[in-house]
């Protein structure tokens, strides 16, 4: 490179016609040659693909986690295939100075609900249970909560009212009262609609997909337990019923009770990588 300067620079200056000074730096500082590719080359159509699959890929990142926005529906139309969040509540009967009889969520999960979800699982994006008990209007609820277009929380509502047993534990006052939405309009159509709004909003989004898994392990101990303990053998009066549901509620707390620290809550402090987390009573606790 040294000596190709050195020439150049001694050359006596002289007049060149148009296109001469690019011939004499090209010759002295050639270009690296850049491949051509032919249409018919086996190179073309291998850059070829390589672009479309990069194009593909960026593509497909973006879409991927929660559904994707799409255009805004004209205002008539919006609320008839909206997702949305829809509740469907049982209440159960609670005496006074007595215990809920909390068994009966298990029965409804496993009786009424599961085969509903077993049903339209395809059609239903995220769902989970909610229990509660207290001593006010709601007292002793039960809920599933999922979310889906409202065509389809329309036929999941109609095939729970319509289901046998939930017909004849009502006649039987135990259950108290059933509702579902209104499914004319949607009105919780976002992910964190049904979250704690004190939480950050990623955490609202996120939960949903958390307590969906919860809610689905609850239900398969359930159900794992109910296949044991039938031996074939199911119960048919609402007594028996009843009984059984009992003995398999005691069977999950006991679980719980004993392999809830280390199957539930050590594993799910793992997957936060062990960080210790700030619990009720405002001190560091590590699972």
């Amino acid at each position: 490179m040294h000596k190709r300067l050195t020439g150049l620079l001694a050359c006596k200056p002289r007049l060149l016609r148009r296109g001469q000074g690019e011939a004499i730096w090209n010759r002295h500082f050639p270009y690296p040659k850049v491949p051509t590719f032919r249409a018919e080359s086996f190179s073309f159509w291998l850059v070829l693909a390589a672009v479309l699959m990069f194009t593909m890929m960026q593509t497909g990142c973006a879409t991927w986690g929660p559904e994707a926005a799409k255009t805004p529906l004209p205002k008539g139309e919006r609320d008839i295939t909206r997702k949305g969040w829809w509740y469907a509540r049982f209440q159960m009967i609670w005496s006074e100075n007595e215990d809920p009889n909390l068994y009966l969520d298990a029965l409804l999960a496993h009786k009424i609900v599961s085969p509903v979800l077993d049903q339209y699982q395809k059609n239903i994006v995220l769902w989970r249970f909610h229990r509660r008990a207290a001593r006010d209007a709601a007292g002793h609820q039960f809920s599933f909560i999922f979310y889906s277009t409202p065509s389809t929380a329309r036929n999941i509502c109609n095939s729970i009212k319509a289901d046998p047993l939930l017909d004849r534990l009502q006649q039987a006052g135990v259950i108290i009262r059933n509702t579902c939405d209104d499914t004319d309009r949607t009105l919780r159509p976002g992910l964190e609609d049904t979250s704690d709004k004190t939480w950050p909003v990623p955490i609202q989004r996120s939960w949903p997909y958390f307590i969906m898994g919860v809610s689905q392990t609850w239900l398969y101990l359930i159900s794992e337990i109910a296949e044991k303990n039938a031996d074939g053998h199911a119960p048919s009066s609402l007594q028996e019923i009843q009984a059984f549901y009992q003995q398999i509620n005691e069977s999950i707390n006991i679980l719980w009770q004993e392999e809830g620290r280390h199957a539930f809550l050590h594993h799910l402090n793992a997957i936060f990588g062990y960080e210790p987390v700030i619990v009720h009573e405002k001190r560091l606790m590590q699972f």
